[in-house]
């Protein structure tokens, strides 16, 4: 083959015996390819003096080398608030990660309730794939997209009967080790500030507060129990519904710490000491839980290392096929409030 004839991927992919998805993701430095594969398929590039269309070479192989982090529409479009810190916090580990791959990143705000969203970005050739976060109708969701066959990927529990990549944190083990940790510091009426009560993680976390109760020869009092959203508006109404059932509470689980920090706004408003009158446990360790008054005791999901392998375990199974399942360990993180 002469040099003037090497004008494609394809060119290269036959001189070097390889197929045209290898020739792109090595000269894309994909980490999916050998340095050996990579430096055989550069020195031939190299000799036939080929540079490579980016453009073209997505077109060829059907891929935008685009993934979509899918979350609902806000109602409020005057930008992100605190209660989006969760989502700020993640997205920048996934971005990240994405970068070093060598993929860009798109927000794709969906109507939680339209079946007909995820095509908008296949069929259209937008995307490669999905990171999924949003948590209303999640189950409705992660149906259509295996119906439809998406490459995709969802941050929370796995559904059963399903197949598809998720990466999850210990909810079981970090409501004990919240709850545990109240116990040994002397609380005996710990109240259980939840998320929504019908998603998986909300019930795994309650779970493990159940099951440290009765290790300490407890029993749950069901007005020590209430249900939120994971923001800090939802902090405030139930930690002002927990003191009115429960005025004698000396401790509260909150399921993410800015429902904690909303807690603790309304604490404070009653004149209660935190923690000299009540104990306050978060979830999720976000950079608000370093700098609050007191500082927060929280659960630790390890934020940077889920949105590392929510990128990279999409993006293996876009060019593989291969699908994962990890659970993150849940670590307890001591400070003033708790």
């Amino acid at each position: 083959m002469g040099l003037k004839t090497v004008k494609t991927i394809a060119d290269i992919a036959r001189l070097t015996g390889v197929s045209k998805s290898t020739v792109s993701r090595a000269l894309n430095d994909s980490p999916l390819i050998s340095e050996e594969t990579k430096e055989r398929i550069r020195a031939v590039a190299k000799e036939h003096n080929f540079q490579i269309n980016v453009s073209a070479s997505r077109l060829s192989l059907q891929q935008s080398r685009t993934i979509a982090f899918a979350v609902h529409a806000q109602k409020n479009c005057g930008g992100f608030s605190l209660n989006d810190l969760f989502l700020l916090e993640l997205l920048g580990a996934i971005s990240s990660t994405l970068s070093t791959l060598h993929y860009d990143l798109l927000v794709a705000n969906i109507n939680p309730h339209d079946p007909a969203w995820p095509h908008e970005y296949l069929d259209t050739g937008r995307v490669d794939g999905f990171i999924l976060l949003t948590s209303t109708r999640k189950k409705f969701h992660i149906g259509t997209l295996v119906k439809m066959k998406a490459p995709f990927i969802v941050w929370g529990t796995p559904l059963p009967n399903y197949s598809y990549c998720s990466v999850n944190s210990d909810n079981f083990n970090g409501g004990r080790l919240a709850t545990e940790h109240l116990l040994q510091k002397g609380r005996r009426r710990i109240a259980f500030m939840g998320g929504p009560a019908d998603e998986g993680e909300t019930e795994q976390r309650y779970a493990g507060y159940v099951a440290a109760l009765k290790e300490a020869g407890q029993e749950v009092a069901p007005t020590l129990v209430r249900y939120g959203d994971w923001t800090s508006d939802s902090g405030m109404e139930r930690m002002q519904q927990l003191l009115e059932a429960s005025p004698d509470l000396d401790a509260v689980f909150a399921n993410s710490d800015l429902m904690a920090a909303g807690a603790m706004n309304v604490l404070h408003a009653r004149g209660r000491r935190v923690p000299q009158d009540v104990a306050v446990v978060g979830y999720d360790d976000l950079s608000i839980a370093r700098v609050n008054s007191p500082p927060l005791t929280t659960i630790s999901q390890n934020l940077p290392l889920v949105g590392k392998l929510l990128a990279q375990n999409l993006i293996q199974y876009v060019e593989t096929g291969v699908v994962t399942n990890v659970t993150i360990p849940a670590h307890l993180i001591v400070r003033e409030s708790a």
